[in-house]
This record gives structure tokens, C-alpha cells and sequence, in this order.
């Protein structure tokens, strides 16, 4: 998946500790809230031991701690943040020990020390100072002080310094600590959270070369553009490259928790990015001379299903007027998910991919429907256009909102196969996982370069021209076109009631035309 740093036992060991920590305060508050508490104080952790890191580099050279201090206290640039925690004597003291000694109104000195952070770190305003360690619920603390003090406790168990571990094994297993969140906070997962798996397989696909602008919408904790840069690295890795462009990673997340969260994440990978906070569909922050900014590649994991009910200034009106015309295929329906994939396309420089993972109703509702319906027009509107890659099909229960499978639907503005979809049904690509089902390496590794090479295997994947797909009447679900056996396999209610309407309308026709023949021919019919 990523190169494991030569030590696949440090990353276990990294998460076990990790996951301990956050078990260290089970019953202070609900699994959904630990992430409020753990995340920033692990974060805040490494920034402390990566600064006493920088600090020990100086003071090689001036030969005092104390003097390598005075040095940054005069000039906060040559630090990548500054951290004003100052111990009593720097020269035998670590930065980290003064939280540990904390021993008096434990959550307001912690809460304190974060904002002080903050305030000396503008990357970190809105981030860390967030966090208040001495909240109460019903004049209750969520956390008290027993119980935080254990947790600093066991987050020192660990020194997070460069010498001690590398951003990849601390990033992943912060990734790991946010994945179990997800699996103990039920629906509001989702809002942060897209599977691992499911984001190496569109990093892999996506194929980012250094220096590359990637933007994803709705970043959640940033997951997805962690992953295209990750996956960007070990390419360059195998290519022997040991000097490159980053890539030039750009978000936009509408929940302030889970932007800061992002944030974190992004830090903790050693990775920079832009990620803003607002409500992208209605307010994109990314602009150019006042237009949509374009980017070489999109990826995204919108909320599925999205009723514009839950979105009051969304209406046929919104999608026509759009100042910034990024609806070009019009009103998308009662569903916002051909929204999100006007918006994607809208955000393509002209030789630019996008990856999009929905519901699998996306691809299908509508079709065989008698009459005009706006979310099949969408998807008429990209066919016809042929910016629609390819779609994956992915197994059932591997999201954290919904036991049901999900696609994704990749665009090209450069395709190669002209007129046709590349179709992959990967509902059976997974092993059993408690909660949740997973794909394993290996299955990543056959669905992603499958998928890039367009090849075509039995109960598997294959191309369809767009004359099957418009035959088919615009639905584009892998589902309806490979045939992975002949058991009884998961499809949505939705998928299977939309082609019991179609095949209706067909009846209905072939009906009236025999009715018409035999009446010419003089034969009562019905």
C-alpha cells in the first residue's frame, strides 16, 4: 500500500499505543468525543518533540539549549513552529515535561497552553485552540483531571521526535486513530472518514506526478489528499527520485471540527496544504481572477444522497444562475450527487482527472423512467460529452454511514478510449472485517491497475460503448453490465426497482405495438 520504512512492527506498535492512549479516558466521555481530546494532545506532542528536535540542532552549534532558545525566542522563522512552553531548566528538561508536571486545574493550564500555541502559530489558529480541556456538560467535566492526567501519561510514553519516528508510520497511525474513531460514532463517520482502501485505490488511479495541483471539496480529515501524495512518493521511490515537487494540496471543509482535524492530519504527515473552511457548494473558496481555480486533479467523497431539502438555497435556480457557471449539465434533482460532479468537473484544468465516490444510486436513478428526469439528464449530459472515465463498483459494507456498497465514478478531459466507460465490479474484491468489510492489499493493487491499464476480465471489468450505455438509457452502474456469477449478490432496493421500471415501459411498448399489428390485421387483442 506505502512503503512500511523497512519496520511493519513499528507501525503496530505506533497504533497500539496510540489506540491505548484513547482507551485511557473510556467513560470521560463517548467514543465520538475521544477524537476531540486524543488528537490534539498526540498532535500537540509531536510538535513538542519535533521543536525540542530543532532546538537540539541549534544548540550543536551554539553548544547551550538555553542560548538555542534565547536564538529562536529572536527569530521564530528558523523553527517550523514555535512552541513558547519553556521549562525551568532547558538544559535538562524536555518541552513536553512541563504539560506532564502538571499537577494543579489540569484541563484550564492544558487548554491555556494550546491557545498560547496558537496565538505564536498562525497555521495552528482555529486548529488547536479550539480544544477546551476544562469544558463542562450539566455543570459536569467531560474530562476531569484524574482522568486527563492518566492520558498525558500514557501519551508520554512515546517520544514523537524526527529521530524517533518518521512521519509516515506517526501519520498512519494517526490515520488509524481517526478510523476507529469512525467506527464507534455511527452516522456522523462519514462526515470525516473515507476508508483507506478506498482512498489508495482513487490515489492510485488519479496517478499524480510531482508539483501536480490536487483539490478535494469536501476533505473531511483530509484523508484523500494524504493519500494521492503518499501514493505520488512511493512512485518516485521506485523510480529511484529522491528530489521533487510536492504535490500542491488544496481542501475545503464546511465542519469546523473536522477542518481542524484535517489540519492535524495534514501536519502530522509532514505535509502542507491549503485547507480552507466554508460550505463549498455554495461558496468555493478556491478562485482564480474570479473564476473556479482548475486543478490537475480533483477527489472528493461528498455526502451521499444529499436531499436538497437539508440545503435551503439549493434549487433549479441555484444550478442555472451560478455566477461561476459550474453547472453546466443544469438542476441534478432531488439529489445534490450530480451537483458534486459538476462542481469536480467545473474544477478540471483541460487535461484534468476527477474521482468521486457516491452511492450507488448515482449511477442508476432515473434510468427506464418514462418522462424527463433531471438526474439522468445529468448523467446523459456527461456521456454525451465522454468525460466519464470509468465507474467502480466497490464491495458492500465497507463505509462507516451505510452497510451499502458505493462507486466511484472517475472523469478524464483527456480520455484515451473515446466513447466508451470502463466498468469494473469489485463487490467481491473484500475480505470480513469486525465492524466493518476491508479490501486487502493485494485487492487494491488488482482493482487500481485493472483499472489503469482497462482491462477487461470475465465477472470482473470491461469497456462499454457508449451506444450500450444510451441503449441502457444512461445508467452507468457496473451492475448492470458484468454479471459477477450466478448466485444471489447485494444490489441496492433502488437499483433493482428502476429496472423492473424499465423493463414495465419496455412491456408496455412491445404491448402496444402487437396490439397495433394485430388490429391491422383484424383480430381482436385484449
Amino acid at each position: 500500500m506505502v512503503k512500511t520504512n523497512g519496520n511493519g512492527e513499528k507501525v503496530k506498535s505506533m497504533e497500539s499505543w496510540i489506540w491505548d492512549a484513547a482507551c485511557s479516558i473510556r467513560g470521560a466521555a463517548d467514543a465520538a468525543k475521544f477524537k476531540d481530546y486524543i488528537l490534539p494532545l498526540i498532535f500537540i506532542k509531536r510538535l513538542c518533540d519535533v521543536f525540542d528536535d530543532e532546538i537540539d540542532r541549534i544548540a550543536e552549534k551554539v553548544k547551550s539549549r538555553t542560548k538555542a532558545l534565547q536564538l529562536v525566542e529572536r527569530d521564530k522563522s528558523i523553527v517550523r513552529f514555535y512552541i513558547p512552553i519553556k521549562p525551568k531548566d532547558p538544559e535538562k528538561e524536555r518541552t513536553w515535561d512541563v504539560v506532564r508536571k502538571l499537577s494543579d486545574k489540569i484541563g484550564q493550564q492544558l487548554t491555556d497552553i494550546l491557545r498560547d500555541v496558537a496565538k505564536e502559530n498562525k497555521d495552528l489558529q482555529g486548529i488547536i485552540d479550539r480544544v477546551d480541556f476544562n469544558a463542562t456538560t450539566h455543570g459536569q467535566r467531560d474530562i476531569d483531571d484524574d482522568r486527563l492526567s492518566k492520558l498525558i501519561e500514557k501519551v508520554s510514553e512515546k517520544r514523537l521526535g524526527l529521530k524517533d519516528v518518521e512521519p509516515d508510520i506517526i501519520g498512519r497511525s494517526y490515520e488509524y486513530l481517526i478510523r476507529k474513531f469512525a467506527e464507534g460514532s455511527g452516522q456522523s463517520a462519514g462526515e470525516f472518514y473515507t476508508p483507506t482502501e478506498v482512498g489508495f485505490i482513487i490515489a492510485k488511479i488519479m496517478d499524480s506526478e510531482p508539483g501536480m495541483e490536487i483539490y478535494d471539496p469536501c476533505c473531511g480529515s483530509g484523508g484523500l489528499l494524504i493519500k494521492c501524495e503518499l501514493v505520488m512518493e512511493e512512485k518516485m521511490a521506485l523510480r529511484c527520485k529522491e528530489k521533487y515537487a510536492p504535490l500542491q494540496l488544496h481542501g475545503q471543509e464546511f465542519i469546523a471540527s473536522t477542518w481542524a482535524m484535517s489540519k492535524m492530519n495534514m501536519v502530522i504527515h509532514d505535509m502542507e496544504g491549503k485547507i480552507e473552511i466554508g460550505d463549498t457548494m455554495r461558496n468555493p473558496v478556491f478562485k482564480e481572477g474570479g473564476k473556479l481555480k482548475k486543478f490537475d486533479r480533483v477527489v472528493a467523497n461528498p455526502m451521499w444522497n444529499q436531499d436538497k431539502d437539508s440545503l435551503p438555497y439549493v434549487n433549479d435556480d441555484f444550478f442555472i444562475n451560478d455566477e461561476m457557471e459550474r453547472f453546466p449539465a443544469g438542476p441534478c434533482g432531488g439529489k445534490v450527487d450530480w451537483g458534486w460532479i459538476q462542481h469536480i468537473y467545473s474544477s478540471l484544468n483541460d487535461t484534468g482527472r476527477g474521482g468521486v465516490v457516491l452511492d450507488t444510486g448515482a449511477a442508476s436513478r432515473g434510468s427506464g423512467n418514462q418522462g424527463s428526469n433531471k438526474e439522468k439528464e445529468c448523467r446523459k449530459w456527461f456521456v454525451e460529452k465522454d468525460l466519464i472515465e470509468g465507474v467502480i463498483y466497490l464491495p458492500e459494507n465497507l463505509f462507516y454511514n451505510t452497510s451499502a456498497p458505493g462507486i466511484i465514478i472517475f472523469l478524464n478531459k483527456a480520455k484515451r478510449h473515446k466513447d466508451k466507460i470502463f466498468l469494473l465490479h469489485a463487490g467481491k474484491e473484500f475480505e470480513k472485517g469486525d465492524p466493518k468489510n476491508y479490501i486487502t492489499k493485494d485487492g487494491i493493487e488488482r482493482i487500481s491497475e485493472t483499472f489503469k491499464a482497462f482491462k477487461e476480465l470475465e465477472k470482473f471489468s470491461r469497456l462499454v460503448g457508449k451506444d450500450e450505455i444510451i441503449k441502457n438509457d444512461y445508467n452507468i452502474s457496473p451492475s448492470r453490465y458484468i454479471q459477477v456469477n450466478d448466485a444471489y449478490t447485494y444490489r441496492p432496493i433502488e437499483e433493482i426497482v428502476e429496472e423492473l421500471r424499465e423493463e414495465e415501459s419496455e412491456y408496455a411498448a412491445i404491448d402496444v405495438e402487437v396490439k397495433t399489428i394485430l388490429t391491422k390485421l383484424g383480430f381482436k387483442y385484449g
